[in-house]
């Protein structure tokens, strides 16, 4: 999840190596002295009794109502405790079944049957039926509840109209349970990515029973019913959440935890302490200034995931001079993306020459940004400052401090003559911001929720809340509407094609770079899975005791 300015440990030139490791000598010294992760100079501290796993949790959840969580912290947690009709696969390919067997489609594309698993059970013995499901597609779509995923059921026929209040009759909407352990779901038109829809952690199903009794409180320890390999035990806010193994869960063969233990720290440089100390098994980033040092020492503990992310510049295109294309273009022709994530992030993302991350769904970019000093001179003079003369200075708002954000500052003084000053928001406070428009330029993180290259794209179709850079264009709108119920994949991608194209020509936004997750393993957690849209897999996962 971060990268690295700075190398801690840098290898003497020509230095003596110790034979059988391929590292200097006096690496290795430092290494038993500072990190006591090889078997040579460990020691042993907070033994792990059982099979009891410690996660790093960054972010404390606002809640673990698959409904209403937004954050991947809230969802590694959600998929513990809970799953949906089909499941991410660790792999990237096609959703793998989970509480539905199998499934199917008409030839229209239009209906889709699933068929549940014989003897499912919630947590609390229930069992696990097709009005569950459609239950909770019902709740999410109660305008009241205001969940904030609500748009990844509106491929449903009807559910659009049923969120906005224009349909009173939830019958109306697409959804239908054909008896205990079938549903029927009807789409408004054919949609590819809907199968990867199902598989978002929204469409994670609740107990009903439970949420009308308890209301908020519903996901408290002792209210908490779920369906998934693990139960809700406590919750100490700002400290930790603790699940334990649900030995009524369909598939506990393949649960081999006891316990998970999501370990709260308000910081890298911290979780990093406590992953030295043994007191956490996986942790959530590692600092930057320790990235370099780590990296050298990957087959013991160093992990990277490439992601599915974009981290993009949003430019507010409602606000002059953003609202000229020349300038936008500038903007982005200015900057080398090569650089910035070989010599400042040093992490392994990827520049991104394109707005959808290749891969994302299958999708493969076909029209790639490109860079230019030269143009990018030419088009800010031609927009009427040259050498940056008259350009006003602009914010570039962000809500983490990043060294990238200097170097890009610093690069556009001394390539195009502009400035620009770095304001660090809190969080939320930037979120407001980019909704309503209260900006210049602002440092975006595009997750997307589903395996598919759809959800990028229709974020930024006009009016759709996800719109940072409040542009709007009716052909990409029309593009992005084909793509997504053209029957044919060749059709889809062709559309999807000419939508980029459309998307990088006005550069409403500037890819910066595709990010990873780089997080520290300890050498006991044997079969740790993670995919590139932040999705964790606990199935499978087990401590080699010693």
């Amino acid at each position: 999840m971060s990268g690295s300015s700075n190398d801690l440990i840098r290898p003497p030139a020509g230095g003596t190596t110790r034979k059988g490791t391929g590292f200097p000598a006096s690496v290795i010294l430092l290494w038993c002295f500072l990190w006591p992760l090889f078997p040579a100079c460990s020691r042993q501290s907070d033994a792990n009794p059982g099979q009891i796993l410690r996660l790093s949790q960054r972010n404390e959840p606002a809640t673990l109502d698959p409904q209403l969580a937004t954050l991947p912290d809230e969802f590694f947690i959600i998929r513990a405790l809970s799953e949906g009709l089909v499941s991410p696969s660790p792999d990237g390919g096609p959703p793998l079944p989970a509480l539905a067997e199998k499934w199917r489609q008409t030839a229209d594309g239009l209906t889709y049957y699933f068929d549940l698993r014989p003897g499912l059970k919630w947590s609390n013995g229930d069992p696990v039926t097709a009005d569950d499901v459609a239950y909770s597609i019902q709740r999410a779509l109660t305008p009241r509840l205001a969940a904030p995923k609500a748009a990844l059921f509106f491929s449903l026929k009807n559910a659009r109209a049923y969120y906005q209040g224009s349909v009173t009759d939830f019958s109306a909407v697409g959804v239908r349970a054909a008896g205990r352990g079938h549903l029927v779901f009807t789409l408004q038109e054919p949609t590819a990515d809907f199968l990867a829809m199902v598989a978002s952690g929204p469409w994670i199903p609740v107990h009903r029973s439970t949420v009308e009794r308890y209301g908020a409180d519903w996901t408290r320890p002792g209210n908490f019913v779920g369906n998934g390999p693990f139960v809700l035990t406590a919750w100490r806010p700002n400290q930790e959440v603790v699940v334990a193994q649900n030995a009524g869960y369909w598939d506990s063969g393949h649960v081999g935890l006891r316990e998970i233990r999501f370990l709260a720290f308000d910081n890298g440089d911290t979780e990093e302490r406590a992953f030295r100390a043994g007191q956490v098994d996986v942790t959530m980033s590692v600092p930057f200034s320790k990235l370099s040092t780590y990296r050298a020492a990957r087959p013991p503990v160093w992990r990277s995931v490439p992601l599915h992310e974009t981290r993009y510049l949003a430019l507010n295109t409602t606000r002059p001079p953003l609202n000229d294309r020349r300038v936008r273009r500038a903007l982005s022709l200015a900057i080398n993306r090569k650089e910035l994530v070989e010599k400042v992030l040093r992490g392994g993302q990827r520049p991104a020459f394109s707005f959808i991350p290749p891969g994302l769904g299958g999708y493969v970019p076909e029209t790639l940004i490109s860079e230019d000093t030269g143009e990018a001179r030419r088009l800010l003079a031609e927009a009427g400052f040259p050498e940056g003369r008259g350009f006003p200075r602009l914010d570039l708002t962000t809500w983490v401090n990043t060294p990238v954000l200097e170097a890009i500052q610093q690069t556009w003084h001394r390539k195009l003559g502009i400035d620009v000053a770095i304001v660090q928001h809190e969080a939320r406070t930037h979120l407001a911001a980019l909704v309503a428009g209260d900006y210049a330029i602002a440092m975006v993180t595009a997750i997307p929720d589903y395996d598919g290259a759809s959800d990028l794209f229709t974020s930024l179709t006009s009016r759709d809340p996800g719109n940072y850079p409040h542009w709007s264009d009716a052909e990409f709108d029309r593009l992005v509407a084909d793509s997504g119920r053209l029957g044919s994949a060749a059709a889809r991608s062709a559309a999807r094609h000419r939508a980029e194209k459309e998307l990088l020509e006005a550069m409403p936004l500037i890819p910066l770079y595709f990010n990873s997750m780089n997080f520290l393993l300890q050498p006991a957690v044997q079969g740790w899975r993670a995919d590139a849209l932040w999705t964790r897999f606990y199935k499978n996962v087990h401590l080699h005791e010693k």
